[in-house]
């Protein structure tokens, strides 16, 4: 299950409102090893075409580099659909390169509704996952020690 902030949720749909008809996409990154999102940073779609989302390799690279130095990890990668429903394509599920990333898909058919969806995809298999928007990661399903004493 993924669970995400909802101003990290309205960050990516604005990206995808403001990118489109072209895709949108770009990533969230964490801290290694909490699979928790904390950082928007949206990318610029090499390829501009509203059925296609490519990563400049030379921001990519960069990214990466800036992640390894604050020890993040891309903890959601996120694209948008702009005329179909939020599930990956063929295409998508062949160029997903992160197996431990959340796969997120919002689709911007609708101008006045967003579908946003989350998959796991590990070697071309695609398996959608829950999605709980929380306001803060403080008291969202991380267990009895973070609750406040009273």
């Amino acid at each position: 299950m993924l669970t995400i902030r909802r101003d990290l949720v309205d960050a990516m749909v604005a990206h995808a409102r403001r990118d489109h008809p072209d895709e949108a996409c770009g990533v969230l990154a964490g801290p290694e090893g909490t699979d928790r999102p904390e950082r928007f940073i949206p990318m610029l779609n090499a390829a501009r075409s509203p059925t296609f989302y490519e990563f400049d390799s030379a921001d990519l690279l960069r990214l990466y580099r800036e992640m390894d130095a604050a020890d993040e990890v891309p903890v959601v990668i996120y694209h948008s659909h702009t005329a179909t429903e939020a599930y990956p394509s063929r295409t998508d599920a062949k160029i997903a390169q992160e197996p431990f990333a959340h796969y997120v898909l919002i689709s911007t058919r609708d101008q006045h509704e967003h579908e946003l969806r989350s998959f796991r995809i590990v070697e071309g298999v695609v398996t959608e996952e829950p999605v709980e928007v929380v306001e803060s990661y403080r008291f969202a399903h991380t267990g009895p020690d973070d609750v406040p004493e009273q």
